[in-house]
């Protein structure tokens, strides 16, 4: 998938990107599907720039974006969590110690910004005050590192400091507090965020199993990652990431 030109050999530092997803490793074409249309809604707001996309669980999937954009090429992880995948496997699967990656999307400074005016929006629509209902943040969570409780916390704190819920909890799937404890009794004005990029078995199994669980009465999201507004903000990401290195 390109942009409108080809980029120069003098612009092919800054005007190349390649976005990256973790995937699904059982079934990894629907999720390599997935993320070519997000990058390609992503590319319309970037005339000029030639993007491609990869996830980590299609063999092969990597290696061709690198071919098409050139291994100066800026790379966007859209994962939820700057750990694990982000620190190590990315950097080794690119094969180039020198890449320009960019934060993860789970930590981008303006996603609490884009989440409480989505919220913001929902509430109104439902004539709910805030102060009045329970917001549930679903997270992945791990059960060997704090990375993904930290981001998730981080976020919930910026979130907070925009819209003020009168009742904030954070469930996640793979470590306490469990996501199947923490939606109990929330009273019938609830809602549930997935901090997730994408619609995975997590978000489409593992939280509506736990809401089940616990007879969630409240609004169920998507993942914060499929908002319609998520495909400027990692423009903007790129746009900002490429005027860095320029000035550098």
């Amino acid at each position: 998938m390109s942009g409108t030109r080809s980029p120069s050999p003098k612009a092919q530092a800054t005007d190349t990107a390649i976005i990256v997803s973790h995937g699904q490793p059982s079934e990894p074409d629907p999720a390599e599907a997935v993320l070519a249309d997000l990058t390609a809604r992503v590319a319309e707001l970037m005339p000029g720039w030639r993007l491609a996309s990869a996830t980590l669980a299609k063999d092969g999937a990597l290696d061709a974006a690198i071919s098409e954009t050139g291994r100066d090429a800026l790379v966007y992880p859209l994962f939820m969590t700057d750990g694990w995948f982000t620190q190590t496997t990315l950097p080794k699967r690119l094969d180039n110690p020198e890449a320009p990656i960019l934060s993860p999307l789970g930590t981008d400074p303006a996603l609490p910004a884009l989440a409480a005016d989505w919220l913001a929006q929902i509430l109104d629509a439902h004539g709910w005050d805030a102060a009045d209902t329970c917001l549930i943040v679903a997270s992945h969570g791990s059960g060997k590192s704090r990375n993904s409780a930290r981001d998730t916390e981080r976020f919930v704190e910026n979130l907070s400091a925009r819209l003020k819920f009168g009742d904030t909890r954070i469930g996640y799937i793979e470590e306490a507090p469990f996501l199947g404890d923490v939606a109990f009794e929330t009273g019938a004005k609830a809602i549930c965020l997935p901090f997730f990029a994408a619609e995975g078995g997590h978000v489409t199994d593992d939280i509506p199993e736990a809401l089940d669980l616990a007879e969630f009465p409240g609004l169920r999201l998507h993942p914060i990652g499929t908002h319609e507004a998520i495909p400027a903000l990692i423009a903007d990401a790129l746009r900002s990431k490429a005027r860095a290195r320029e000035a550098a």
